[in-house]
């Protein structure tokens, strides 16, 4: 069903738009650090809750497009683009309604989550987080659009997507940050409009008609009961699981925090430089979803079960790759991060190699893998494996490991490598028992 032209067209401009997505969040906070610690943290303090509702209308939007994606495997266009239309109105009446939610209590929002913030942080909050919540029905459209475009193989569209929204994001922080002198609200401004560009760019292009999936409407256009059904179906327990994920590293990040200063930003050095070394292998997974669910959908689970071996191969190759060039420079790459005193430039070695490590050898079983199950519909199953070995693993053993046994951070990302390879042993075996074959989504 794809030949190896296909997946090097479709894995290439992946890579290109993870790495795309992975730098626009960065822009906003280094943008308005020219204005002072003040603005920075009442940013960041907003960008926490912003990357989970982010995280959440990905999920949503890739587990929806799963529908399409095996529709158009049976070559059944005609209800691959009914479900491109039912899954673009359901998250936008979600989105407007986290919307609406965060405009009318956002105060109560951000008191109750940062009540300890100072007063000027908690006033740059306000106005970051008032300003970014118009965004989320805008991420959403976003999400879905670039996820309808991945699924039938054209993942070429999502990557000019991505650079136009950061193209649009620079320009704009720039003339209000730097031009106008308007601080984190100008942050959030710049970061609204690009938002508006990319999913008007996305929205404008699925209403060709020589998409595979396109959209068209008309005055019967209604809600049908059973395709919402179905989206939602693979879409809800997807959104809980990115969520959950999310805020089981914030509560990780609280038990940090009462390491010290040193473990901090020796562990914000580690994510940035792990989330940048991960890409490829979170590339191939959203490839995964496209061809796996494609297979399903024309029900030929031999190929199925060929591209998954090949798919994770091409992970497990661009990983090692990937973690072994950086082990080979990573003083190198530490040093990028400024003036470290040198027990946080030491303890940012030693988390980011031993993740590099690690990773190479369990990463792509733990999180590229699980994505050939959840195209196949086997949604239930990895949320409940994800949700139950994040919480006794990741969490639980981060306070056994890092505040009982007196390992600090290294005991914290221990603890992660415990649950990547929890997960990494259930989801191979779900894999080879052949249980995912027989779920039927469509």
């Amino acid at each position: 069903m794809f030949s190896r032209r296909d997946l090097v067209r479709l894995i290439v401009p992946l890579i290109i738009e993870q790495f795309l997505a992975a730098t626009i969040g960065i822009a906003d906070t280094l943008m308005v650090s020219s204005v002072g610690e003040v603005a920075v943290s009442g940013v960041s303090l907003v960008d926490s809750i912003n990357v989970l509702l982010l995280q959440v209308f990905a999920a949503l939007a890739t587990g929806g497009a799963i529908i399409a994606a095996q529709y158009l495997g049976r070559d059944d266009v005609d209800d691959a683009n009914m479900a491109a239309k039912q899954l673009l109105v359901v998250t936008t009446i979600f989105s407007a309604a986290i919307m609406g939610i965060c405009l009318l209590w956002k105060e109560q929002i951000l008191f109750a989550m940062f009540g300890a913030a100072e007063a000027a942080v908690m006033e740059n909050a306000l106005v970051y987080f008032w300003i970014s919540a118009f965004s989320y029905p805008l991420i959403s459209l976003y999400n879905v659009g670039a996820a309808l475009f991945r699924v039938q193989g054209n993942s070429r569209i999502s990557m000019l997507a991505a650079l136009l929204m950061n193209i649009t994001n620079i320009g704009f922080n720039a003339w209000f940050i730097y031009g106008m002198n308007m601080g984190a609200a100008g942050a959030a401004l710049g970061s609204l409009i690009s938002r508006g560009f990319g999913a008007a760019f996305l929205l404008l292009l699925l209403h060709n008609h020589n998409n595979r999936v396109y959209l068209y409407w008309d005055r019967s256009f209604r809600l049908q009961k059973d395709m919402v059904r179905n989206i939602l179906r693979i879409g809800i327990p997807n959104g809980i699981e990115n969520g959950m994920f999310h805020i089981g590293k914030l509560l990780v990040a609280g038990l940090i925090a009462t390491f010290g200063t040193v473990a901090i930003t020796a562990n914000a050095i580690g994510n940035s430089v792990m989330t940048m070394i991960q890409i490829p292998g979170s590339a191939v997974g959203l490839a995964i979803v496209t061809v796996i669910g494609q297979c399903v959908g024309a029900q030929d689970y031999r190929q199925a079960k060929r591209y998954t071996k090949l798919l994770m191969g091409i992970s497990y190759g661009t990983m090692l790759v990937t973690t072994l060039g950086s082990v080979l420079i990573m003083r190198q790459i530490i040093g990028l991060f400024g003036a470290l005193t040198a027990q946080t430039a030491q303890a940012a070695w030693e988390v980011c190699v031993s993740s590099c490590i690690v990773e190479a050898l369990i990463w792509p079983s733990s999180f590229t893998l699980p994505n050939a199950l959840r195209a196949a519909g086997d949604v239930r199953f990895t949320m409940i494996t994800s949700a139950v070995s994040m919480w006794a693993f990741r969490i639980g053993m981060s306070y056994v490991l890092g505040s009982w046994m007196h390992m600090g951070l290294m005991g914290v990302w221990v603890a992660m490598y415990i649950d990547w390879a929890v997960r990494s042993a259930f989801f191979i075996v779900r894999m080879i028992s052949g249980k995912w074959m027989k779920i039927k989504v469509i």
